[in-house]
């Protein structure tokens, strides 16, 4: 439901060694060395061979003593030596057992011998991964804000040689959910720790550096993170947030805001707060805030521009085009739609309606699927032939669906959409991957398909599901589960147990594993997406399996992205567990989607967010 608004990483090229640019692959090391070594004299050559012989002879003893240390001494002191990054706080004695997990299902057929697939992934890594100077990245050990390799509620070492750290079947009783809930709600203080101690009212916490980054300068993760502390019962942390909205939080000022990313994640936030807590500080600065986003509709189209000042009230598309993307300006109607009911002010649903009604009789689609781009000025499709339920036209198909249940299923029109594009998706851009027949949706281009599936498109189960609740074709649900597999699967295939941003899916036969992974989509941003399918999933069909894969999940983001010092923070590199490379940023939605569907997924109370209401 997140397109990137803005680049998240930076792709560098380095220059062959006749530009005289850096270059740090091996081979040129070697070269370099080989040719300084031969402009040594022969006798200084002599010279340095005698004392590395000599220094051979004088450590021999040493070296094996230590090795004979190692193979005799204690397990834990050789896990400590290999993995250095551990927690430094100690675990809470009065802490409840989390579930272990009890038994490891079979990767053989997928990954190959556990000896071999190592060997082959330390290969993989060292030739496809362009990794920084890790010396100069690595704290040293036991300072504060290092990243922890090791979560206390991770899986132990040594208990994931086959396949990815969370490829494992979790059994969870009636106690270890509760467990759940409990690390859920501590996830959520470690991650609002971080926050208050080094980012307190700005928008993004950079959990490494302790410090903080801006977007539009609001209190984003403050905002964003309302709901969820209120749904998990930390009405301490939830009375400090609402203390700073009630003094501090101001629309008033001279800021460029994306009208899409400020209505989900503030006027959503705000709005959604109040319908949990029935304060109208929470509905008074709702309206103040989506009041000030209405200029992004004066366009000569009525589709919207990407950008408004809400200082200044004026609107402007990106620089670099005349374009919106189509689902920034379709996935904003349930804010605006529920500001008009609950203030009785009937523009804000006026605005996005007319986008809806625009977009519903637009040419260019391909059996209700739609392109990525829409232009501002005369309110056409751009950009056309290109079909995706990733990135730019993801939660179209996701809104459809909420607004007409939002509208008590009276709005034919939404529903029409919504079901000529799931027939859609069905005979253009459902496949399955070889070996082992994972159903996935993926991208056509020009009537050429791509078998890359981003993760935003796991999405698609929970609004499935959600449709075959509400009365939609049974086979919806089929689709659900098979695509819900598929989505954990992007998570245990990969060696941290994370799903990367984008897989591409193997089609043709006598592929050896299902899902390859491209160097520029290794990176986990602590996405909700699976989680909330989950969620769904687990609410319809009460199978215990969507708990255990959710918990598999937490514990993996417990394991490689918990910092020690506070928060979370994104990563680069799904596939090395070694060094997954932090990129020292915590998105707001990990607080504010991703712990709240993970809480609600071990919930119990089917009123605590009821799904009929």
């Amino acid at each position: 439901m997140h397109p990137p608004s803005r680049q998240d990483y930076i792709s560098i090229n380095f220059a062959g060694q006749g530009s005289g640019s850096y270059n740090n692959s091996k081979q040129w090391r070697r070269q370099s060395c080989w040719r300084k070594w031969k402009q040594l004299s022969r006798l200084q050559r002599s010279l340095i061979l005698i004392l590395l012989f000599i220094c051979g002879i004088a450590s021999y003893p040493a070296v094996t003593e230590q090795l004979r240390g190692l193979t005799d001494g204690d397990p834990e002191t050789e896990s400590n030596s290999i993995f250095p990054h551990v927690l430094p706080e100690a675990v809470k004695q009065d802490q409840p057992p989390l579930p272990e997990p009890t038994s490891q299902r079979k990767l053989s057929n997928r990954r190959g011998p556990p000896v071999l697939q190592n060997r082959l992934q330390k290969k993989e890594n060292a030739s496809n991964t362009v990794v920084e100077d890790k010396a100069s990245d690595h704290k040293k050990e036991g300072e504060e804000g290092v990243i922890s390799w090791r979560g206390p509620e991770g899986p132990k070492d040594g208990e994931n040689k086959e396949g990815s750290p969370a490829n494992q079947k979790v059994q969870l009783s009636i106690q270890s959910v509760a467990n759940c809930r409990e690390a859920v709600q501590e996830a959520f203080r470690h991650a609002w720790k971080g926050y208050k101690d080094f980012a307190w009212g700005h928008d993004e916490l950079r959990p490494l550096s302790k410090s903080y980054s801006e977007w539009f300068g609001l209190g984003l993760t403050l905002i964003d993170s309302l709901d969820t502390m209120w749904i998990l019962g930390l009405k301490e942390e939830f009375e400090e947030a609402k203390t700073w909205v009630a003094a501090e939080l101001t629309f008033n000022k001279n800021v460029d805001v994306n009208l899409f990313e400020s209505t989900i994640r503030i006027l959503g936030g705000l709005l959604s707060t109040y319908h949990l807590t029935g304060d109208t500080l929470f509905l008074d600065k709702a309206k103040d805030i989506g009041s000030r986003l209405m200029p992004a509709f004066n366009t000569p189209s009525k589709i919207p521009y990407s950008d408004v000042n809400i200082g200044k009230g004026t609107a402007h598309p990106p620089r670099w085009t005349s374009d919106s993307t189509v689902a920034e300006v379709t996935s904003i109607q349930l804010e605006f739609r529920e500001l008009s009911r609950l203030t009785q002010e009937p523009q804000y649903q006026a605005a996005v309606a007319e986008v809806m009604k625009q977009v519903h009789k637009l040419d260019g689609k391909l059996d209700g699927l739609v392109p990525m781009f829409i232009n501002t000025n005369n309110g056409q499709f751009t950009h056309q032939g290109i079909y995706t339920l990733g990135a730019r036209a993801d939660s179209y198909y996701e809104y459809l669906l909420k607004q007409w249940i939002q509208g008590g299923k009276k709005e034919n029109e939404l529903l029409e959409d919504y079901l000529q594009a799931i027939e859609g998706v069905k005979n253009n851009l459902l496949q399955k991957s070889s070996p082992n027949g994972l159903t996935f949706v993926g991208e056509l281009s020009h009537g050429q398909l791509s078998p890359k599936m981003d993760h935003l498109v796991c999405f698609l189960p929970g609004t499935l599901a959600l449709g075959a609740h509400n009365g939609l074709p049974a086979d919806h649900m089929d689709l659900a589960k098979q695509l819900m597999e598929t989505c954990y699967q992007m998570y245990i295939q990969m060696e941290t147990g994370l799903s990367p941003e984008i897989v591409h899916f193997n089609m043709h036969q006598g592929s050896t594993r299902d899902i390859e992974v491209k160097l520029a989509d290794r990176h986990n941003l602590l996405r909700p997406e699976t989680v909330e399918s989950l969620f769904y999933l687990y609410r319809f069909t009460k199978d215990q399996k969507y708990r255990e894969w959710g918990w598999k999940i937490l514990q993996n983001f417990n394991k490689y992205t918990k910092v020690s010092s506070g928060g979370y923070t994104s990563i680069n590199n799904v596939r090395d567990p070694d060094y997954p490379s932090p990129r020292d940023k915590m998105e707001s939605f990990f607080l504010g989607e991703t712990l709240k569907y993970l809480y609600l997924l071990f919930s119990d109370d089917l009123n605590l967010i009821s799904l009929d209401q």
